[in-house]
């Protein structure tokens, strides 16, 4: 039964029953989770689609506080009474015979306790959850997850807890390694989107914090407010803590970490091509490594927060669902391992950036299985004259130089360039470059200990010369793809089963710090997230190597003086060439079939 003890029902107001403030006991330490349920009318017994997460159940899509603009532009078929940022809509799925669980992720809105997003007590907590749905009178026993972003990071945390009931997934567009993909890009602090993230949309909506009705920001908290004193003593802040830590094995990155390959249930990852600093890399090696017999990766493009909404989506979703929460699944066969393991969105031609009516020009095509088996991996090689050319150059010992930290405004950076393609190429995949760099202190700081932080971005430059934009995850311009590696953290884990020549295993843990001494050369892998693009015959491709930032970045930035400091980087980074030198990127090309 629905616990009553504060819960709101409203059976009359909404094509659906509505319980709000609904009390979950939590079984694995003392408090409860408090949901907001959405029952189909007319319906015994419903699968439950859930959701868990920090950002409000009870604050409206549309409120000029919360994205009010986007909620304009989502499907109206999704727009209701109870729509919600990045969830599904309860008026929806309800009338398609699914019951809605909505959450507030413990320490926010209405769930009391310690706000510590992405951690092991709240992902135990949203275990708790799971089971709570699966065992109710109004629940047919089934559960599955569907949402974007957070509410995605957080479904591979806790399927790999495996609660009983779950019976899928849908991660769409979310990250799963909280190191790797979102805090540090190759070691460094991804500062500027946690800041932004974490004092715009978590701490505002804390248990307890005062004015969040006046500030159209949800109801007040149910017990009343809590003084600042309490609210900071109740809250794990990331912007103090991604900053104050470096590495995997400190405690509070460790207490992140899970198995992937515990994942067992059907999944279904959905990557987003634009999504080059935050969410891609997590959907491509989530699907690779859960352990799920029934997986599937499927592509998209567009904007972070429309396409979920997009009827072609919604029908891949409530099939994907229907096969494994309701029994039926007799046209895409994903509960018998038919439907296509990869469906891919490729990208050729420029048809501008947010403008998902023009996306809608990119075809699609399926594969069995990524990487794709037939790739071939193509090194072009990275000459001291700036090109980037398949023949193993001969020069003789050259070097490249730029300053090393720049300016945030204006980074320093220098691009390689190839000829123009002869024939029309795909690229998809995963990237490599390994480069020999080398690093010049300022004499003001040549004491110190020294550092090196390589910023790569990869661009593709159309036959008439103009670079092609992407639409990145908040509409605005991004390139190809992009990738990073702090130099003393470059060593490899050869041995791990998830080194793989596409993608070099890095552990980031404190005993893998190894020196940087100004004058060695070091020969280095840098990883760049997957990409695709068809290359049309006379397009180019550019790989640039930057002392910051560059265009593309928009929100996700690494700026931080703390993580940056010039005692450790300031001086000039150097690229060498020659003999035993070979500076390459290993490109994914797929040949026609």
């Amino acid at each position: 039964m629905i616990s009553q003890d504060i819960s709101k029902v409203d059976r009359e107001s909404f094509p659906y029953i509505f319980h709000q403030n609904v009390s979950i006991p939590l079984k694995q330490e003392s408090g409860v989770v408090r949901a907001n349920v959405y029952l189909p009318r007319n319906v015994e017994k419903a699968p439950v689609l859930v959701t868990y997460g920090p950002y409000g159940k009870d604050i409206h899509y549309k409120d000029v506080s919360f994205h009010g603009q986007s909620y304009s532009e989502v499907n109206p078929a999704h727009h209701s009474e109870h729509s919600a940022w990045e969830t599904p809509d309860p008026a929806f799925w309800t009338a398609y015979g699914y019951a809605v669980l909505r959450a507030d992720e413990r320490g926010t809105g209405q769930s009391p306790g310690k706000l510590d997003t992405m951690s092991c007590g709240t992902s135990d907590a949203f275990f708790d959850v799971v089971e709570w749905a699966a065992e109710q009178s109004w629940s047919s026993g089934k559960v599955g997850l569907l949402g974007i972003s957070y509410y995605a990071g957080s479904q591979w945390r806790v399927a790999a807890r495996q609660p009983k009931g779950l019976s899928c997934i849908i991660p769409w567009e979310g990250m799963s390694d909280y190191y790797r993909d979102r805090c540090r890009h190759g070691g460094i602090l991804s500062n500027t989107f946690i800041d932004f993230w974490w004092n715009r949309q978590v701490v505002t909506n804390q248990y307890g914090r005062p004015g969040r009705a006046t500030r159209n920001w949800g109801p007040d908290t149910i017990e009343g407010d809590l003084t600042e004193e309490e609210l900071e003593a109740n809250r794990q802040n990331q912007t103090i803590d991604n900053a104050r830590y470096f590495f995997r094995d400190d405690p509070y990155y460790s207490s992140k970490e899970y198995t992937q390959n515990d994942i067992q249930v059907p999944l279904l990852s959905v990557a987003n091509w634009g999504g080059i600093l935050l969410h891609l890399r997590g959907n491509v090696e989530g699907y690779t490594q859960a352990g799920s017999d029934l997986k599937y990766l499927r592509f998209i493009t567009g904007r972070h927060d429309l396409p979920f909404y997009y009827n072609k989506e919604v029908e891949i979703q409530k099939s994907f669902l229907d096969a494994f929460l309701k029994g039926e699944d007799s046209v895409h066969g994903w509960s018998t391992g038919k439907a296509p393991k990869v469906d891919l969105i490729l990208r050729k031609g420029d048809v501008g950036f947010n403008n998902a009516e023009a996306e809608r020009a990119y075809t699609r095509r399926t594969e069995n299985e990524w990487p794709i088996a037939r790739t071939q991996y193509t090194p072009f090689h990275l000459t001291s004259s700036q090109v980037l050319t398949q023949t193993k150059p001969t020069d003789r010992y050259g070097k490249i130089s730029y300053r090393s930290l720049g300016s945030i405004d204006k980074p320093e950076l220098i691009q390689f360039l190839t000829e123009p393609f002869e024939k029309e190429t795909e690229i998809t995949g995963h990237i490599v470059a390994r480069l020999n760099v080398s690093m010049t202190p300022d004499s003001e700081f040549s004491s110190h200990t020294n550092d090196i932080d390589l910023f790569l971005t990869l661009r593709y430059i159309s036959p008439e010369g103009k670079e092609v934009f992407y639409t990145g995850t908040a509409g605005d311009p991004v390139p190809l793809s992009k990738g990073w590696l702090r130099v003393s953290l470059r060593k490899v884990n050869k041995e791990h089963p998830r080194n793989r020549p596409w993608l070099p295993h890095r552990e980031y843990l404190s005993t893998d710090v190894q020196q940087v001494i100004p004058g060695e050369i070091y020969a280095v892998d840098v990883e760049i997230w997957p990409t695709n693009v068809v290359v049309e015959k006379g397009g180019k491709i550019i790989l640039e190597i930057s002392s910051g930032d560059t265009q593309g970045c928009g929100l996700f930035k690494h700026t931080s003086p703390s993580d940056r400091t010039p005692e450790k980087f300031q001086g000039l980074n150097n690229l060498h060439f020659g003999v035993g030198l070979d500076n390459y990127m290993t490109l994914p090309i797929i040949p026609p079939v």
